[in-house]
């Protein structure tokens, strides 16, 4: 009974801030550094505390250095790269990319002047946060109290809409598609990654690469290089 309690909170805490960060994106549409700041109490803030008064789900662990998986994550790391870089290259001439600088600068006021201060945000800070939040208070957290599988789909499922209401108006319905698909995938993988070290960091390396990745997209995509 006290383990479902747990799971229940740990679930709800997760959805309702998933919820309201899709109301930040896709309604109040808050520029970005407004959005940050809501997601930084939201993401790392309140589970923080959550734990702290639950001894038993500590974070701490989720934060030690520890050695595994950090090699196949940086591999990895370079592969997705590879693959999210070529694939924007072979598919440049074939989708119509454009309507994501005009979005990011409607909805969130990036532009191509302030996009390398983002860029550096996103892939650093916030990619972390991500982390700590799907990964570790998400998933490792949950599974202490929850079943193996339940915990990786969750994770990873919750992981994935949580970029629907940021990237509405992105993508034509086929890559959207194709690109959900990849963010619950890459859930998956994170999940696995992380499950052997019992700490974020390898997810987190792997993160950093796929947003380096997009980065470079963006910076092509505004005309800085």
């Amino acid at each position: 009974m006290q383990n479902k309690k747990k799971i229940f909170t740990i679930c709800s805490l997760v959805s309702l801030f998933c919820i309201i960060m899709a109301i930040v994106d896709g309604v109040l549409m808050a520029n970005y550094f407004v959005k940050s700041a809501i997601k930084l109490v939201l993401f790392l803030g309140v589970p923080a505390i959550y734990a702290f008064f639950d001894k038993e789900l500590s974070v701490k662990p989720l934060f030690k250095l520890n050695s595994n998986g950090i090699l196949l994550a940086v591999f990895l790391g370079v592969g997705v790269y590879a693959v999210i870089l070529g694939g924007y290259l072979l598919l440049k001439d074939v989708f119509d990319f454009g309507n994501i600088t005009g979005a990011l600068t409607k909805n969130i006021g990036v532009t191509g002047k302030n996009f390398i201060y983002v860029s550096l945000y996103i892939s650093f800070v916030n990619s972390l946060l991500e982390e700590f939040f799907f990964r570790g208070f998400a998933f490792l957290t949950l599974k202490n109290v929850s079943s193996r599988k339940f915990s990786y789909i969750f994770s990873a499922g919750v992981f994935a809409l949580y970029h629907v209401a940021m990237m509405t108006g992105w993508f034509s319905l086929p890559v959207f598609i194709i690109v959900m698909a990849g963010l619950f995938a890459g859930g998956l993988i994170f999940n696995y990654l992380n499950e052997k070290s019992g700490t974020v960091y390898p997810s987190w390396l792997l993160h950093m690469c796929a947003n380096f990745a997009i980065n470079t997209v963006g910076f092509m995509l505004f005309g800085i290089i």
